[in-house]
């Protein structure tokens, strides 16, 4: 008995340009994951925000779109994920605006809100229309190297461009950079893109969205809430919410016959493993970001420009790396390749952690060695994600995919970004005493404008005192990087055994373009 294989079609050029209109959401979600970057500090004397304010600002987006992506992307199998990638960017362009001109930290963060709302529209379907689009193999890998490297680009790319905003406009104008792009995307997306629907979806369920948010918002207000004052009440009760919530929703998408979140892909050691190194390894850049630009601009006292110029080299890098790893695994394991990717990420950090005096040469050599490290890694993981799963759950599992991508950006800056405030508050007073309980010393930026209002000695003491204990909590947060990214070296070099079997098309590509 022979079995006849439908032949695969390859892309041609609607579907590549139909790739190149889906970059756009993934652009405008990466960049602002991070622009904010090098405006942090003009924030911070711009509007005063509180240590912990600021730390909302970078991060309630982030946390908006874990928390919602998977409910979006279920609203997208009704409606249709181009109609809804439509309308979720009408509301992303509103939401910038009402960013650009916030007049306070508390409404920056309801902007931030916002976007991270409609952000939540735009993600679920790249990676699901991608799987419909590219029908042939080695087309979708391409296509996977592509989302993965403007992924990881764009959230490289967002302080280079926050920089050059800066270094000539308003900390609001790294608002404005969405809305030529989202100018663009509605007509191409209109044009290019094919509508699709789940035709069996599961069904709408709103009591799981509640329980998905109470399990992350609590957590990340714990761990924040932990920084500043210590593990009381309020920090047991916040954690114990959200491990009930979390408990409680799997416990539900288990019961359902047709989940909104199919917590059952995790059984798949695979799967579970992939995800989960994309996650930590976006732990790690995202709390990179979140220090790094400080400590360019505030500490080696960069221009927005020069720092933003610091970082291009690891975002070629990280670009270049993402589609040299399509030939690269077709020679090596995925048990191979994905964890010496890993370390050279935890090389790259280790630098940082292991370094008294940080230096401009040394920063640019320690996002360098990430950038290839991350690029490498996550087109391999992503491309296992999907090829570990049937093809009908190519759809939850790219949603589960682009949760672990959000929930560790926002992990990143609440874990490591909040590490780093908590050491810089320790070591600050232990220099100057209880003074650095005040409000004006929350945040380096706040601390150093403080500084530049007191005459003679006093304040260079005070500024000098400031940037050591930043110096110092980048140390112990790189260092926290360090061990997170290890682990997830090690997670792979185990869980993606027997990986390259599922991906035997891989070898025969490379031998069929010879």
């Amino acid at each position: 008995m022979t079995t006849t294989l439908t032949p695969q079609l390859r892309a041609g050029r609607r579907e590549w340009a139909g790739l190149a209109v889906l970059m756009i959401p993934v652009l405008l979600i990466s960049i602002d994951n991070t622009v904010l970057g090098f405006a942090i500090p003009a924030i911070s004397t711009g509007l005063h925000p509180t240590g912990t304010q600021l730390l909302w600002i970078v991060d309630i987006y982030a946390l908006m779109l874990a928390g919602l992506l998977v409910a979006m992307g279920s609203l997208g199998d009704r409606v249709g994920r181009r109609k809804l990638l439509i309308i979720g960017s009408v509301g992303f362009g509103a939401a910038s605006l009402l960013a650009a001109f916030s007049t306070s930290a508390e409404m920056l963060i309801l902007a931030r809100a916002l976007l991270g709302i409609f952000g939540a529209t735009l993600m679920p379907s790249t990676l699901s229309l991608i799987r419909n689009i590219f029908d042939h193999d080695k087309d979708r890998r391409i296509a996977i190297a592509t989302w993965a490297a403007m992924f990881s680009g764009g959230a490289a790319l967002g302080p280079i461009v926050g920089g050059f905003l800066l270094e000539h406009f308003h900390w609001s104008s790294v608002f404005f950079i969405n809305l030529p792009l989202i100018a663009l995307f509605i007509p191409a997306a209109a044009i290019l893109l094919p509508e699709s629907r789940d035709p069996n979806p599961g069904r709408f369920d709103p009591f799981s969205i509640i329980l998905s948010m109470l399990a992350l918002a609590p957590l990340v207000f714990a761990i924040k809430h932990s920084m500043a004052s210590g593990a009381d009440f309020l920090f047991w009760l916040s954690l114990s919410v959200a491990i009930v919530a979390g408990a409680s929703f799997v416990l539900r998408q288990i019961a359902s016959p047709n989940p909104m979140l199919d917590v059952r892909l995790f059984a798949n050691s695979v799967f579970t493993s992939a995800v989960v190194s994309n996650l930590l390894s976006i732990m790690g850049l995202a709390g990179f970001l979140y220090f790094g630009t400080q400590l360019l601009q505030l500490v080696l006292g960069l221009s927005p420009i020069d720092a933003a110029l610091v970082l291009i080299p690891g975002l070629i890098t990280s670009v270049a790396a993402g589609y040299l790893a399509v030939p690269l695994i077709a020679r090596f394991e995925p048990r191979v390749v994905v964890p010496c990717a890993l370390a050279l990420n935890a090389l790259g950090m280790g630098i940082i952690a292991f370094t008294s005096e940080h230096s401009m040469m040394g920063m640019l050599l320690a996002f360098l060695i990430l950038g290839i490290g991350l690029g490498t890694a996550e087109v391999i993981t992503n491309d296992l994600i999907l090829a570990a799963v049937p093809a009908h759950k190519a759809g939850a599992a790219s949603a589960i995919s682009e949760t672990a991508y959000e929930f560790g950006s926002v992990m990143g800056t609440t874990v490591l970004g909040g590490l780093s405030t908590f050491m810089y508050g320790s070591a600050l007073q232990s220099a100057i005493g209880d003074k650095a309980d005040r409000a004006q010393f929350d945040t380096l930026g706040s601390a150093l404008e403080y500084a530049s209002g007191l005459s003679g000695a006093a304040g260079e003491r005070i500024a000098e005192a400031a940037v050591t204990a930043f110096d110092f909590g980048v140390q112990w947060a790189a260092g926290a990087a360090v061990v997170l990214v290890l682990i997830a070296a090690v997670l792979t070099s185990f869980g993606l055994k027997g990986a390259g079997e599922l991906l035997p098309r891989a070898a025969a590509d490379a031998d069929s373009d010879r």
